[in-house]
């Protein structure tokens, strides 16, 4: 999303380079640039005059300590005034409801924002919080919109409430508030009608709503691909409903990222969410200093981290490790990790959140994802026994033409997987047992997707289905004299 933005930004920079200090001469062409890139990211006009004096404000005369080039200090200067546009910290959600009362959030918008599909992923969020959530289906004017919500909550495990669609979006909402009480729920999600744009009807109806359930939030749920038009929308929301937070949804898709730096600085109402997917899972909540960071092609560490952390259970990482050590690492094990990316994003997603890979390729991350698609079918037609076993495999060249012909690939993609798999069994034994990073033919560059898989490398092929030498374990690393043996 941001990597046309991120490209700018790093042009911005480049002509500060070599300079001595930051002064009026030599910021000016770094100002325009960074104009000019958040214009083209569809950030609101105000918002751009106001980050560009801020940032000339903080720029000129700014301290450069030893060590520290006026480039580097500009980028720093830029991070915190993303950070502080886009709101500054996190912004939670409102607590749970007390004394029986449970807290109410209204979903509002336009329609197709994805309201419904927010609000759904909203609801297991806050479920894996340990918050019992009821969602309110008060959409009755478009078709199906109450059975989308019914069938998005049996999917996670979430009640939905409904009069159906003869009922008042009001009288819905405050009877799913009732029944609310009475069973025990803590939070109430509203999801509301939106229309194709901004009307009267459509705003006295919402008035109406939010009078009738006195909600602890109104969240605005913006398609980030309206870009510019954001703005307006956020300010005729919060003029005439009064929002207390937005969701960004469609973060992944082709979206420039302007809202994201547009809607705090307009209605002064935080991004407490966003959409990244459109998997019930794919919502996470919203950090101005992460997105910051991501801006700017420093990655988010701490969200790839939390989203590891989530799939993950730590009795299997020590279970991987050993596996590694011992260069007990089969086929079955691959095919977990790479079902693991999945759960956790898209490749490209992950990649882009590590420092320093922002500049991959898309065109690369796709053939990567591509190539892991290949594997995964070329796995699914081994016997469990050859999963396990793939000295099997390498045996014998019957049992890979058959693993070709089940999968729809030739014997010569099964034979460079195989390949690529023992040199990358060998390599990950090194790593655990701190033997360095030797250079290693078919890893790529190292990273997982393209060269650090098997098949996405530059091994030589084993031989287009004639007979090879088993494959065997890799052989321990030599023993290397310590400091103190020398």
């Amino acid at each position: 999303m941001f990597d046309e933005l991120s490209q700018r930004f790093e042009d911005a920079v480049k002509g500060l380079r070599g300079q001595a200090t930051i002064s009026d001469s030599n910021v000016d062409g770094a100002l325009k640039e960074v104009r000019r890139a958040l214009l083209e990211a569809d950030v609101s006009l105000p918002v751009v005059k106001d980050f560009v004096e801020e940032v000339r404000r903080k720029a000129i005369g700014a301290e450069v300590v030893r060590g520290v080039s006026p480039d580097q200090k500009f980028i720093q200067l830029v991070h915190e005034q993303l950070v502080e546009t886009m709101g500054g910290a996190n912004a939670p959600l409102a607590a749970a409801g007390q004394t029986g009362k449970p807290s109410v959030i209204l979903m509002a918008g336009l329609q197709g924002a994805g309201k419904t599909t927010a609000t759904a992923k909203l609801g297991l969020h806050l479920k894996e919080q340990g918050r019992r959530a009821l969602l309110v289906g008060a959409d009755v004017y478009r078709p199906a919109a109450i059975e989308q919500l019914r069938t998005l909550g049996g999917q996670i495990g979430v009640e939905v409430f409904s009069l159906g669609t003869e009922a008042t979006p009001e009288a819905i909402a405050a009877a799913g508030i009732e029944r609310a009480k009475t069973e025990g729920f803590d939070t109430v999600l509203v999801d509301t009608a939106g229309r194709l744009q901004i009307d009267p009807a459509m705003m006295e109806e919402m008035v109406r709503i939010r009078e009738a359930c006195q909600p602890d939030e109104v969240l605005l749920v913006v398609d980030s691909m309206i870009g510019q038009e954001a703005a307006d929308l956020t300010r005729a929301f919060h003029a005439q409903v009064g929002i207390t937070g937005a969701v960004l949804t469609k973060l992944d898709g082709d979206s420039r990222g302007g809202a994201a730096l547009s809607i705090r600085k307009v209605s002064g109402a935080p991004i407490k969410f966003i959409g990244t997917g459109e998997k019930v899972e794919a919502l996470q909540p919203f950090h101005p200093e992460r997105m910051a960071s991501r801006i700017l092609g420093m990655g988010d560490v701490l969200t790839l981290v939390e989203k590891a952390t989530k799939e993950v259970e730590l009795a299997d990482v020590a279970k991987m490790q050993q596996k590694l050590q011992e260069a007990s690492f089969d086929f079955s094990d691959f095919l977990q990790q790479m079902r693991l990316i999945k759960r956790m994003g898209s490749l490209g997603g992950l990649m882009k959140m590590i420092p320093g890979m922002n500049k991959i390729d898309d065109g690369m991350l796709k053939q990567g994802e591509q190539q892991l698609k290949k594997i995964e079918a070329m796995i699914g037609s081994m016997t469990e026994s050859e999963r396990r076993q793939p000295e099997l495999l390498a045996s014998q060249p019957s049992r890979r033409r058959r693993i070709a012909a089940g999968s729809g690939h030739a014997p010569v993609d099964v034979d460079k997987v195989l390949a690529d798999f023992q040199k990358m069994r060998g390599f990950m034994q090194q790593m655990t047992r701190g033997v360095g990073m030797p250079g290693l033919p078919g890893m790529g560059g190292g990273f997982p997707g393209m060269g650090g898989f098997p098949g996405m490398g530059g091994a030589a092929p084993m031989g287009g289905g004639r007979s090879q030498a088993p494959i065997r374990p890799a052989k321990p690393p030599k023993k290397r004299k310590g400091f103190g043996q020398l």
